[in-house]
């Protein structure tokens, strides 16, 4: 769970639901220049949400488990359609937001620390497997998100293949594949007002080591969509 003090994320989203408006979240990286996050975008509707993330919402059943939910427009779609939703967040900015937005369970705690429970649905949204943090993590994480799915339950995540950050005009790639760390793993640091978290690893993980870190988790993985920039939606599924 995130220090109160230290969760810009979580401050932008209060804000803006007691408000509707915030200045945006400067998100800064190892990998790119500086980005703006609108904190406006954790409150879409169905309707605007990108065509990948539409379609996994569409796919869940049963009992589901929204992980790092942000303000929880996910689980509030979910829920507005009968489903049965717990959602969780380390930010408690984030958890309190859901909380006001009335939301029936919510939960601010990591994934890794979750007790045991069972699932029909595992949703992890917006590369929600970034949390594994490297790739040679991805393994032991898939393995540990299996034990909260039922016998036939489902793991739907998204994620981006980053290698076009270091494409050429031609196609060709700047890129020592041999000697350096995958080119997936990026840290960041968010910034909101006068508060600054601290850095984090985050990932983004190709198609084929998607599925070999599945396969080693004892899962297989099944790609349902690919988005519009290098991004696809998979479902994992107890081998």
């Amino acid at each position: 769970m995130l220090n109160k003090k230290k969760d810009p994320l979580g401050l932008a989203l209060t804000q803006f639901y007691k408000n509707r408006t915030a200045k945006d979240v400067l998100v800064s990286s190892d990998v790119a220049e500086d980005e703006l996050l609108n904190p406006a975008y954790f409150f879409r509707a169905f309707e605007s949400m990108p065509k990948i993330e539409q379609k996994a919402l569409e796919l869940c059943k049963g009992k589901v488990l929204d992980v790092g939910a942000g303000a929880g427009c996910h689980a509030s779609y979910l829920e507005d359609n009968g489903y049965d939703v717990k959602a969780i967040d380390i930010s408690p900015g984030c958890v309190d937001v859901m909380k006001q937005r009335k939301l029936k369970q919510v939960q601010c705690i990591d994934i890794n620390r979750l007790a045991p429970e069972k699932f029909d649905t595992l949703l992890l949204l917006m590369n929600g497997i970034g949390v594994a943090g490297t790739l040679k993590e991805l393994p032991n994480f898939f393995k540990h998100l299996k034990q909260y799915i039922e016998p036939d339950g489902q793991i739907l995540m998204d994620s981006s293949n980053l290698i076009y950050l270091y494409m050429n005009e031609d196609g060709s790639v700047d890129l020592d594949l041999m000697n350096s760390k995958y080119y997936g793993e990026i840290t960041y640091q968010m910034k909101y007002s006068y508060v600054k978290g601290d850095p984090f690893n985050w990932l983004f993980v190709d198609e084929d080591h998607l599925v070999e870190c599945a396969k080693e988790a004892g899962l297989t993985a099944t790609k349902i969509m690919d988005g519009e920039h290098y991004d696809y939606l998979y479902k994992l599924e107890i081998a």
